[in-house]
């Protein structure tokens, strides 16, 4: 702080002495004040200050004239006997301010300069900001204040509820519905972290109200549950959470505003219960919380007739409600605080100082956002000398009030740290935790006939629609992106006051069309507006076809499944905001688990607790950190990458990493082409070569195998007559699938042979160069014989087969044989393989890089398949999950085991997968012995460690321009593995 600011560190002797007179004195001055007010004289000064020196700062303010710097310890009661009546009334009230930047002559700025100056407000409520205009903002104004301000926020779902850049939060009622008190702790705590870091001392938050009134217009999803204790327990989690970094949580809005259906921004809310029902249910947060050491709470502007004298009076100016309830009988000795006197349940009855008076009188201590402070303190100074209300009475909350800026340290400095800032303020791990409760907050009510988890095979063409009571096209637009995420086929449409006749039409033309109809509710919680559907939405939507499944997605007002009861589904997302959206998507697909229960009732459909559990079956995008790894030793795979391409190892690639059903990591580096023209994107598609043989050939024959049309030990020749001579006759599929048949490794065949029936009678008339069983040779050759077995037992060809059987129902959108018979802006999304300069005289682009394959018509059992690193990373949760993904089995868990492990002395092969070898292995040197995978020659891998329920994925064209390029692809490969096993904080 500079030498402006008042320390209060030193007393002056003479106050000492003179202390009474001085008080006299100053009285004097302020009945002075009082019949001049000072706003003209603001004006001058600055006026005149621009005048003098234009280049002086306006932030600067001279020492006070009347009361010295204080001796440390801070004395409170001799620092209040030199206060002003006017500066002990102006500490009371505490105005509004918006953190952002402001320029020394801004009008906003200037205004609040007065109010420190002239008006001596205690303190600042801060509404909408950004985390440094809050910060150098507070600064400014603490430097300008004699006496520290103390700095005030609503926080109720985090810091984010006003200050943007900052960690959002579920709301209050999406938290309990998670069952774990735990994580209201941990968002007050973190809520509590961010305010400290920027300068605030106390939060107005938690909302202890209990929401029982289906109709509130206000409360809704800011208070917890419909059941008190329930909301007892909550809050003082959170509270707790506040109290643990040191700052002061203020629970709202006493004595109760869930049970009323008029918003008390508006108009006085009025609830007719006496006392015992009071106590039963509205007090029990409250009398929990105090009894619990609770600091400070804020009044309602509800009337409360059966419980007051005078029953047309808010509770924050109702003696009954604030001085007989919540002091004498809830014996609470913390700051009350009241709501904003601004509201129209006080400002349309009360001038501003009446209700100030009345307030204090009550039993109020700090008074919010007055429609007029000056006004209102000239008013208090008149009631002071007229002795309506005592000097004492004001000092008492004054006392209160300075007494918390000595706890809190404010008078030995209160500088924001800007450059501390970003260490402290939307953390990853502060957005992890926050993505935990997201996801643990979704609440299934309803799943006709188990809609989810969303299939796209079951339901492959998706319309969504955004109903929204204001312009909230971009947050449904979001909501469509993610959900985009998990399915390739989502059609959207905004519903809103903007839509007209033609739009409408539209969306009812795409819903004949669609297998499945998402509404997307961005119905909120607004002061002034309804809370429901309206006329003109519930009639659009019932004109929705009867015959197609609907699925509400309720993203605000919870309630509002009363106005589409008979949706298939009904789950609840309780917020619009982008990080729930993000964090519901998946659950959608069973990328997440649901397990969230009804914090409220829903009149005549769902009782508190219900809820409908889904497992997690499918995987998601998360956080690293939600599966183990630090984030900074993983930072160590771009470098590793970002070398590879430098060094020219490879022009680009992707590198995706699956653990525990979560794509914990997957970034695209460099580009397709060393043009660097065209970068690589994570969606982009690859050759992957020879992963053919494990995600295509060794997949259908799993199944085959499972099905009993394919046993390991049958013989070739049973498929195959040319291999019922010689020595041919002793091979098997297990042969086949071990590289131990005898034939050679592979052979050109495309020097002559272009055609797939010549090169298959080739294959099937090559003779063997070593005996069947007796060593380990991989060979693209039996993989080739492998995949006419299997179209022979199917009786279609090997793309069919997988498309039917595993590709299209797992969602592997971008996993085929043959991409150019998608048209030519295929091309664009995969990297070429190679300029072929021998057969085909081209870039390779969007035809298999291997020549044999080519020629079999781009499908072969070795090679031809092309994917991407999000559809191979499903691939690998099914086996991870034994067979199983999104609640369905593709192959049995036996018969993954037994392919996947390793089979015989002679090589470290399973059947089709190859396995983490001793010594160098690219699937590096920490990963299991039970790791198994295979890799492709044009640079692709996929190695899988079940022990440790993960797998790497690295998808490269490392054979561009040429083969011959990208020889240090094995290391690379090694190295990126290790990089990631090592990262996981457990290892």
């Amino acid at each position: 702080m500079t030498s402006n600011c008042y320390h209060w560190k030193k007393y002056n002797t003479l106050l000492l002495i003179l202390g009474f007179a001085l008080f006299l004195q100053t009285c004097s001055s302020s009945k002075k004040t009082a019949k001049q007010p000072k706003q003209g004289i603001e004006q001058e000064s600055v006026l005149a200050n621009i005048e003098k020196d234009s280049t002086q700062k306006l932030t600067k303010a001279s020492p006070p004239e009347k009361i010295e710097k204080l001796s440390s310890p801070i004395d409170i009661d001799r620092m209040i006997v030199g206060m002003t009546l006017r500066e002990k009334i102006g500490q009371l009230f505490f105005v509004d301010a918006y953190g952002y930047y402001k320029s020394n002559d801004d009008e906003a700025y200037q205004e609040l300069i007065t109010q420190i100056k002239e008006n001596h407000v205690g303190g600042l409520i801060f509404f909408n900001g950004n985390i440094y205009g809050q910060s150098v903002l507070i600064n400014k104004l603490q430097r300008i204040s004699k006496i520290p301000l103390w700095i005030t926020q609503d926080m109720e779902y985090g810091a984010a509820m006003r200050i943007s850049g900052t960690t959002r939060f579920t709301p209050a009622m999406g938290v309990a519905a998670t069952q774990n008190p735990d994580y209201a702790y941990w968002m007050g705590k973190i809520t509590a972290q961010e305010a400290k870091a920027v300068g605030v001392h106390q939060i107005f938050a938690p909302v202890l109200d209990i929401n029982n009134n289906p109709n509130n217009p206000v409360i809704n999803v800011r208070a917890f549950s419909g059941n008190p204790q329930m909301v007892a327990t909550y809050g003082n989690r959170f509270i707790e959470g506040v109290e643990s970094e040191g700052l002061v949580a203020t629970a709202k809005h006493f004595p109760g505003h869930g049970d009323t259906g008029t918003d008390s921004h508006i108009s006085l809310p009025v609830i007719d219960y006496n006392y015992s029902r009071l106590d039963s249910v509205e007090l029990v947060p409250f009398k929990s919380a105090i009894q619990n050491g609770l600091q400070s709470i804020m009044s309602a502007h509800i009337s409360f007739p059966q419980l007051s004298d005078t029953p047309d009076v808010p509770g924050t100016l109702d003696k009954g409600i604030l001085n007989r309830i919540l002091i004498d009988s809830l014996r609470f000795d913390g700051m009350v605080v009241t709501d904003g006197l601004e509201m129209s349940g006080i400002s349309s009855h009360f001038s501003p100082g009446r209700a100030v008076v009345k307030a204090l009188k009550a039993g109020a201590d700090l008074m919010l956002l007055s429609p007029d402070e000056a006004t209102a303190i000239n008013e208090v100074v008149h009631a002071v000398r007229t002795g309506e209300i005592s000097e004492s009475r004001i000092e008492k909350s004054v006392r209160k009030l300075l007494q918390w800026k000595k706890q809190h340290g404010l008078f030995e400095g209160t500088e924001i740290d800007i450059d501390a800032l970003s260490a402290k303020i939307n953390t990853r791990k502060n957005r992890v935790i926050a993505d935990e409760i997201a996801r643990g907050s979704t609440t299934l009510l309803r799943n006709k006939n188990n809609i989810l988890p969303i299939r796209p095979s079951k339901f492959p063409e998706v319309l969504l629609i955004s109903v929204a009571d204001d312009e909230s096209g971009n947050t449904g637009s979001y909501l469509a992106r993610r959900i985009r995420d998990y399915h390739p086929n989502v059609n959207f449409h905004v519903f809103d006051n903007r839509s007209s006749e033609e739009e409408k039409q539209a969306m009812l033309k795409d819903a004949q069309d669609a297998s499945l109809i998402i509404i997307g509710s961005f119905i909120y919680v607004r002061s002034g507006q309804p809370v429901q559907l309206d006329n003109d939405q519930l009639n659009f939507l019932k004109k929705l076809p009867s015959d197609k499944p609907k699925a509400l997605l309720a993203f605000g007002n919870p309630y509002v499944v009363h106005d589409l009861p008979k949706t298939d589904v009904q789950l609840l997302a309780w917020s619009a905001n982008s990080d729930q959206i993000r964090n519901t998507a998946p659950a959608l697909f069973g990328g997440a688990s649901i397990h969230g229960r009804l914090p409220i009732e829903i009149p005549g459909m769902y009782p508190i607790g219900h809820g409908i559990d889904l497992p997690q079956t499918t995987i998601r995008f998360d956080e690293p950190e939600t599966v183990g790894f630090n984030v900074d030793s993983l930072r160590r795979v771009d470098k590793i990458m970002r070398e590879a391409v430098f060094d020219s190892t490879f022009p680009g690639g992707v590198v995706s990493v699956l653990k525990d059903g979560v794509i914990a990591y997957q970034k695209a580096f460099g580009y397709q082409t060393y043009d660097k023209t065209e970068k690589v994107e994570t969606g982009d598609i690859y050759d992957l070569a020879s992963l053919t043989k494990v995600i295509a050939t060794t997949t259908a024959t799993m199944k085959l195998v499972d099905k009993g049309k394919i046993n390991l030990d049958d013989k070739v020749s049973q498929y195959i007559p040319e291999y019922k001579q010689g020595e041919k006759k002793h091979i098997t599929i297990k042969n086949l699938l071990l590289h131990e048949s005898g034939l050679p490794p592979f052979r050109v065949y495309v020097d002559s042979l272009k055609d797939e029936i010549s090169i298959i009678e080739a294959i099937k008339n090559e003779p063997l160069t070593y005996k069947t069983g007796s060593k380990y040779v991989y060979s693209d050759l039996g993989f080739i014989l492998l995949g006419e077995i299997i179209e022979k037992v199917t009786g279609t060809t090997l793309d069919k087969y997988l498309r039917k059987e595993f590709y299209y129902p797992l969602g592997l959108s971008s996993t085929f044989f043959n991409p150019a018979r998608f048209g030519s802006w295929m091309k664009n999304r995969i990297p070429p393989t190679e300029i072929d300069t021998v057969y085909r005289n081209k870039l390779i682009n969007d035809e298999v890089n291997d020549e044999r394959a080519y020629y079999l018509n781009g499908v072969a059992g070795h090679a031809g398949l092309f994917s991407n690193a999000f559809d191979l990373s499903v691939y690998a949760q099914m086996l991870l999950s034994k067979g199983t993904y999104g609640g369905r089995e593709y192959i049995n868990s036996k018969t993954i085991t037994k392919f996947t492990k390793r089979q015989t002395d002679i090589s470290d092969r399973g059947y089709g997968f190859d396995h983490k070898s001793e010594g160098f292995s690219t699937a590096g040197s920490l990963a299991s012995p039970s790791t198994f995978g295979h890799t492709g020659f044009t640079g692709t891998s996929i190695w899988i460690d079940p022990e440790r329920n993960m797998a790497i994925i690295i998808l490269t064209n490392r054979t561009y321009p040429h083969r011959s390029y990208g020889k240090n692809i094995s290391k690379v490969r090694a190295r990126v593995a290790d990089a990631i096993i090592s990262s996981l904080i457990s290892e």
